[in-house]
């Protein structure tokens, strides 16, 4: 089977065994393609055994030429390693070539995050509209519930429990996790269900749909973000990330819960939460060179 054959094997693979989201299979199928037009663009073969770590080296280095970022790279790495290991274990090949192959170095670079007096400016939104009571409702969930813009673009009225205050979502992998709902995400959630009720021609239950009835897509979530963050006056770039940033940053500064911050951000790895610990000495360590006497430079 040639290189193309096995890509596509691969992220069927991926797709039934693995259960990775659509989004993620994308990616990876960005990546791999990437890799064979550089590869036939340079005469190699596209059979896999005649590719070697030399071929895997050059389009590392072609793209590093081209000022694609370390994290990029490492990225491509990571994806052509994952696939040559599936060809590996179906026995299309004896050794992985991307083993040979070292990973990009790349600085861990803090998050973003918005302090709390920006935040509430940034939601003290005047509810002159239906739809500025559903973008309300938006940024105060984000902010609460630290969601990833995929899973509250997806997000069902059935998965929300107002009782409880608990949200259920889907992320990476298909897989569920139950987050708690703040009061004033609750309040929002509370006044714009009347106009989505009335929008929703179509029976979708969609928890946010557009004016016309449809799927609120993750596009429109972001420009209406954008759009309430200029509107409110803020200088910073408001993206959703940037509000799931902030609560998982807020929340540990509060709490030095790390394993529940974990938890309700979804993340398989622990070493992903703990960058959020950085950003909180990173601000005890301002809070100290203004206060103690013996920290102050002269």
């Amino acid at each position: 089977m040639k290189l193309n054959g096995w890509i596509e094997a691969y992220l069927e693979h991926c797709k039934v065994f693995r259960n990775l989201a659509d989004l993620s299979i994308k990616a990876y199928r960005w990546d791999l393609q990437a890799f064979v037009a550089f590869h036939q663009q340079n005469g190699g073969r596209l059979s896999v055994k005649h590719i070697t770590d030399k071929h895997i080296s050059a389009f590392l280095i072609n793209e590093y030429g081209r000022d694609i970022s370390p994290k990029s790279l490492a990225r491509y790495r990571s994806s052509l390693h994952s696939l040559f290991a599936y060809i590996m274990q179906k026995g299309g090949i004896s050794a992985n070539p991307v083993e040979l192959v070292n990973t990009p170095k790349i600085r861990n670079k803090l998050p973003e995050v918005l302090d709390v007096d920006t935040l509430i400016k940034l939601l003290d939104i005047p509810l002159e509209s239906d739809i500025a009571i559903r973008d309300k409702a938006i940024i105060e969930l984000f902010y609460s519930s630290g969601l990833r813009l995929s899973e509250l673009s997806n997000v069902h009225w059935s998965e929300v429990d107002f009782p409880q205050a608990l949200i259920k979502v889907v992320g990476k992998g298909n897989k569920q996790r139950i987050i708690p709902i703040g009061q004033h995400a609750l309040i929002a959630l509370k006044q714009w269900l009347p106009y989505a009720k009335l929008w929703d021609k179509d029976g979708s239950s969609f928890v946010f749909i557009s004016k016309r009835g449809g799927h609120f897509k993750p596009r429109s979530i972001q420009a209406r973000i954008k759009y309430w963050a200029q509107r409110q006056g803020l200088w910073e770039r408001v993206y959703p990330h940037l509000l799931r940033h902030s609560f998982a940053s807020h929340l540990l500064e509060s709490s030095g819960n790390l394993r529940a911050v974990q938890e309700m951000l979804g993340h398989v790895d622990i070493s992903t939460t703990q960058i959020y610990t950085h950003l909180n000495f990173q601000h005890l360590a301002k809070v100290y060179d203004k206060a103690h006497p013996r920290a102050r430079k002269k």
